[in-house]
């Protein structure tokens, strides 16, 4: 609970530092971090390992950042989460900062599960649905999933539509369980 409220206090920290303007490029690039510490456990260590002082972390961290070319803020923004050690909890950060984005934006985003591509009339007839249904215009990813079988799951925040075969087959295998 307590690690929760610091990841929501750093998340909304973000986006009143660099701004509702440049809030998505901070977030491109705490994910270009985000990404290198799960690649490499080298530099996952250098940033959670008590063993190194912070002038060495520094150092290092700069030297990386600027080969990404990350913004001042970013780099100081990682460098705070280091020092506290609360950067191991970046895909969180990036995560809760990326729906407080989204909220302040009037926007949602939902992840479009399907077992095969689908057609661009079709696109704009979901996203029109997902439009009324959520009262807010809505960013779509589209995940290609053949274990589906047919249908499709959606996901708005933590709210799932499931009418694919295998949500369904789920469905009655648990009515089944019951008796």
């Amino acid at each position: 609970m307590k690690r929760l409220k610091e990841v929501k206090k750093y998340a909304k920290a973000l986006l009143d530092t660099v701004g509702i303007e440049k809030t998505p490029q901070a977030l491109t690039e705490l994910s270009m971090v985000n990404d290198l510490m799960v690649k490499s456990k080298e530099f996952k260590n250098l940033l959670i390992n008590p063993q190194f002082t912070p002038e060495e972390r520094e150092r290092i961290i700069k030297q990386i950042t600027s080969k990404l070319k990350l913004s001042d803020n970013v780099i100081k923004f990682v460098l705070h989460l280091t020092e506290l050690m609360l950067i191991i909890h970046l895909s969180e950060i990036i995560k809760i900062a990326t729906s407080l984005y989204l909220e302040k934006k009037k926007r949602a985003k939902a992840v479009v599960m399907t077992p095969l591509p689908i057609s661009k009339n079709y696109e704009d007839k979901l996203r029109t649905s997902l439009k009324k249904l959520t009262n807010r215009d809505v960013d779509i990813e589209y995940v290609m999933d053949p274990s589906l079988l047919g249908g499709i799951q959606i996901k708005v925040g933590s709210t799932v539509y499931d009418t694919s075969i295998k949500g369904q087959l789920r469905l009655l295998k648990n009515e089944l369980m019951k008796g």
